[in-house]
């Protein structure tokens, strides 16, 4: 989408729609340290809290695709905005929700926004960074969910000890407005392409979902984001659950949450200083299965210093985690066919995302409910983590398939 003007500061708005993406993951992670209370107040069984958490991917899971054309019409800067109005009507609906049924809906609606905010955002700050910062800027986009994770549990954890759960979604809500006035000033204006963009627009998606590597690399996305939201989004009940009590489980999941934001940022150092992304994610994956396993499958709460090392376990797993969404983010335009669309790759990939991230939850929560505790996450991470290594070396960016195949064309 091209721009029309360049408001001062332009070379610097990425920083801006990093915040915009930290206040809609905020939304997703208010929820987390809120459970106890939320169980207590509307009567919510564990198998509901988990599609609570869930949930506000469901937009995502199925709009993707939608809002890739939404923004092709409109501006990905119009999106945005929109994404984080509809951000701060879906919390503010919910701190009135009376029974699960319409915090559920006020979720949905959050969900709507936050995919706006989520399938644009790397688009914007592919035409705003400047060239010698759009690695690092991808880094810390990468990073945003890390960093609302961090915010949301602590912040959520010591807040929530001194006020309902319904002021804290109310807080949420106005969070969620705030980045509006400075992308509003500080974002380049949109074009929109009209009857003629919309023909455009359809062809070029239409490319995108046909061709392998979005969805290769959406698949991959997903195999990362289904375990790490189970883990990290059940964290503060699971220590609740061990006997943890006060503002620890909230402190400590946010430890874990902000290792993933350390572990995208450093993962773009790496790749500014020319490692190559594919070297990144096996291991990756690698690492997340074998510290899950020790982290669930063993009990802890007997051993001295136990809950320690189980923290250090499930860190180690977020950490490296974060490498999945600086590579692949960084990967979106060499993943698009040739003339395809960016925000079509990116709202296909973040379709796949947001489906890992729905059922991670909720598939962690069944299998906590089958089996009596929590012992049982590791089948989960480590079936996920499989599957992403098997699925990552068919991964196929554009310019790498295109030596690939001209090294096999014989020469006349």
């Amino acid at each position: 989408m091209a721009s029309k003007t360049s408001p001062s500061g332009a070379g610097s708005s990425w920083i801006v729609i990093v915040a915009a993406g930290i206040a809609a993951g905020l939304q997703v992670w208010k929820v987390p340290p809120a459970i106890p209370f939320l169980r207590h107040d509307l009567s919510l069984s564990l198998v509901q809290a988990g599609t609570l958490l869930g949930i506000v991917q469901l937009a995502g899971m199925l709009g993707g695709l939608a809002v890739s054309l939404l923004a092709e019409l409109i501006g990905e800067r119009r999106c945005l905005s929109a994404g984080l109005v509809l951000l701060f009507l879906g919390s503010a609906g919910g701190g009135f929700a009376w029974s699960a049924a319409p915090l559920l809906v006020s979720r949905a609606v959050e969900g709507a926004g936050f995919i706006l905010v989520a399938v644009t955002g790397p688009g914007l700050i592919r035409r705003t960074a400047p060239p010698a910062r759009f690695t690092t800027a991808m880094g810390f986009w990468g990073a945003y969910q890390g960093i609302s994770t961090f915010a949301g549990l602590v912040v959520g954890a010591l807040a929530l000890q001194v006020m309902p759960w319904r002021v804290w979604w109310w807080g949420m809500a106005v969070i969620a407005l705030l980045p509006s006035p400075w992308v509003l000033a500080r974002v380049p204006r949109d074009d929109s392409g009209g009857v003629r963009g919309a023909a455009n627009a359809l062809a070029s998606i239409g490319r995108t979902v046909r061709a392998p590597a979005p969805w290769t690399a959406g698949l991959v996305f997903a195999c990362y984001t289904l375990p790490w939201m189970a883990v990290v989004g059940f964290l503060p009940t699971i220590y609740r659950d061990g006997g943890m009590t006060g503002s620890w489980p909230g402190v400590l999941s946010a430890l874990v949450g902000a290792a993933n934001a350390v572990g995208s940022i450093a993962t773009a150092a790496l790749m500014k200083r020319g490692l190559p992304t594919r070297a990144l994610i096996v291991p990756a994956f690698v690492l997340m299965a074998v510290t899950s396993v020790p982290a669930f499958a063993f009990d802890w709460h007997g051993l001295p210093a136990g809950t320690a090392w189980q923290f250090v376990c499930v860190a180690v797993f977020s950490l490296t985690g974060g490498a999945k969404p600086a590579t692949l983010l960084r990967m979106i335009g060499e993943l698009s066919p040739a003339g395809g669309s960016a925000p079509a790759t990116m709202g296909l990939i973040q379709q796949l995302f947001n489906a890992g991230s729905f059922v991670g939850p909720t598939a962690a929560a069944w299998l906590a409910t089958r089996t009596g505790d929590w012992h049982s996450t590791w089948w989960l991470t480590c079936a996920c983590t499989a599957t992403g290594i098997a699925l990552s070396r068919r991964l196929r960016p554009r310019a790498e398939a295109s030596v690939t195949n001209s090294a096999t064309v014989p020469s006349s």
